[in-house]
């Protein structure tokens, strides 16, 4: 059996750096904002291009704040793609913001900038593009707007980390680059964790307020904060893996360059496209057949994943609140993709292996 994901197998070959660091943070006995968290933020920040990074407990945690931070006013909106993961609109939700839906290229499955300007209104205060899959969005066309309206951009890299546009990394573009460090992520924890980076001194203060039940100083409270932070184990096994993360991006580039190359034509690969670094924390693919296909492949011993089997407006938690759009290059999108096998723990064999099968379809 060809697994979609072993994450025994991704974590291996750091078991031995995870133990020794386990060890110091344990014998150190401070485990909350301490020295291996501000030693990750440092390295993270570094690593994208920004000048500051703020850890927090996840990436839906990175988004809520980041929005937060803003002090929009109750029933002002955000627009988002229509065919992201949920956490996006949640964040938006949570804020008591309303999200506004726009749909995304039919070929990089990203918000379509051409779309953006006609759902701005008076009320609009933000984009939050998602650069789904590992693909960086336009930024360039996003920021451009942003800029005309006076809006914030907060951008979604919970899929991204590593991804760049023109030698510009994921989390750089924006007000805020909000990161999740789920276990599956490229550069995942082994446990929820996240951060937001920023290059604006007091954006990132801001964060760090909130973050830390809205104070700075210990017992003293500035602000209507959170309880959510970086903790120091989590902070120090990232730094092991944050070393070898262009090594894993590299890895996951090869096996969708099998896929890209040797797939049948029928299958509709992901979009490669000149100046676009894409770090394939999912492979995509859509196809008429996807359910059919999906079965066929588990028979034949391949285990494959579907981001997402639900649109978000179909969802039952959303209601009535996306019901007046028509968004069906959103639901095409969920209807027809498949994501298949291209981790760390996979092999070019492997990988051979899938797409003999699948071109046998």
């Amino acid at each position: 059996m060809i697994e979609y994901e072993n994450l025994r197998k991704v974590n291996e070959p750091f078991f031995s750096e995870y133990e020794k660091v386990f060890r110091t943070t344990l014998e150190s006995g401070w485990f909350i904002l301490g020295n291996k968290t501000k030693q990750f933020e440092d390295e993270f920040a570094a690593y994208c291009g920004t000048a500051h990074c703020v850890g927090v407990a996840n990436g839906l945690d990175a988004l809520t704040l980041a929005l937060r931070s803003f002090g929009f006013a109750q029933g002002d909106e955000v627009l988002v793609p229509s065919n992201t993961y949920i956490a996006t609109i949640l964040a938006v939700l949570h804020n008591g913001l309303i999200p506004v839906p726009v749909e995304p290229d039919a070929q990089t499955y990203n918000i379509n900038p051409a779309l953006i300007e006609e759902k701005i209104t008076a009320k609009t205060k933000a984009i939050l593009p998602v650069h789904l899959y590992g693909k960086l969005c336009d930024m360039k066309a996003i920021g451009a707007i942003a800029s005309k309206h006076n809006l914030k951009v907060v951008e979604d890299c919970a899929q991204a980390h590593g991804a760049h546009y023109e030698g510009k990394k994921a989390g750089s573009w924006g007000d805020f680059g909000a990161f999740s460090f789920y276990p599956t992520k490229n550069l995942g924890a082994l446990g929820d964790a996240g951060a937001l980076t920023a290059n604006s001194d007091l954006a990132a203060e801001q964060i760090r307020i909130l973050r830390n039940y809205g104070s700075m100083v210990k017992y003293y409270n500035e602000t209507i904060g959170f309880n959510s932070r970086l903790d120091e184990i989590q902070s120090a096994f990232l730094s092991v893996k944050l070393k070898a993360l262009d090594k894993i991006n590299a890895h996951k580039r090869g096996l969708a360059e099998l896929y890209n190359q040797q797939l049948r034509s029928d299958f509709i690969k992901p979009l490669s496209q000149n100046g676009y670094f894409d770090v394939y924390h999912i492979y995509a693919i859509r196809h008429e057949k996807r359910d059919e296909l999906k079965e066929y492949l588990l028979a034949n011993g391949v285990k494959t994943d579907i981001h997402y089997p639900v649109a978000p407006h179909n969802q039952v938690a959303m209601g009535d609140l996306w019901k007046k759009y028509s968004l069906s290059i959103s639901e095409e999108i969920h209807r027809t993709e498949l994501s298949l096998p291209v981790s760390t723990c996979h092999t070019k064999q492997d990988i051979e292996k899938v797409i003999d099968i699948m071109n046998r379809f």
